[in-house]
């Protein structure tokens, strides 16, 4: 696979999903056999695709953590501009291709509607070294977040898995919306889980009372 950023094949993000989905045969595949799939498209789309299936608001189980791990690798690659490495143990994991399938059928309306208006534009947001270091670690924590055990909360995955799908095509685009849209989900995604974990804590201790 190519550290290259750009696209293959026409250069939508689409038609990749397209060839993903139709080709996820059998009841498991591994991320090995998507990223064959997937082929010569280069790390950023990488990222893009593996954020798909969260973009609906269900849970498949084990899917979080290996993808959630692959994106963050990417996207460090991405950042340094350099094929990342990744462990056999995430290569080869089983995974359920039908649930995959599915998720990747419901996500392409999401897709096609970003397409849609992704352009260059604010490319001052994306143009230099510094801003790719700022959009990489933006990448990286939208991964760290998408590993969060929250998994089965409602939009746990999905928040950072746009935030993701923002920040990738922002940079494969040089669309600076994009970027900016793909931070602010970061930043929203994180006031969520603040938010749990602030629940959680007064549940714990009005649970506390009661029985004390």
């Amino acid at each position: 696979m190519s550290a290259a950023d750009g696209h293959a094949g026409g250069g939508r993000l689409s038609v990749t999903l397209q060839s993903v989905s139709t080709s996820l045969s059998g009841t498991t595949v591994s991320l090995r056999q998507m990223l064959e799939l997937i082929g010569e498209e280069g790390m950023l789309l990488v990222c893009a695709v593996l954020t798909l299936p969260f973009l609906i608001p269900v849970s498949i189980p084990g899917v979080s953590t290996v993808f959630g791990l692959a994106i963050i690798l990417f996207s460090v690659g991405v950042t340094v501009n350099r094929m990342p490495w990744l462990p056999r143990q995430i290569l080869d994991r089983q995974l359920p291709a039908p649930a995959l399938r599915q998720a990747f059928e419901k996500a392409s309306g999401v897709v096609a509607r970003i397409e849609r208006v992704v352009r260059p534009r604010l490319q001052f947001v994306a143009g230099t070294a510094g801003a790719r270091l700022l959009h990489g670690g933006g990448l990286v924590l939208g991964g760290i977040l998408l590993m969060m055990p929250f998994g089965f909360v409602p939009f746990s995955n999905t928040l950072p898995g746009i935030a993701i799908l923002l920040l990738a095509l922002g940079l494969l685009e040089r669309d600076g919306l994009l970027l900016i849209a793909g931070h602010l989900m970061n930043v929203a995604t994180i006031i969520y889980f603040g938010i749990l974990i602030a629940g959680a804590i007064a549940a714990g201790r009005g649970l506390a009372g009661l029985m004390g």
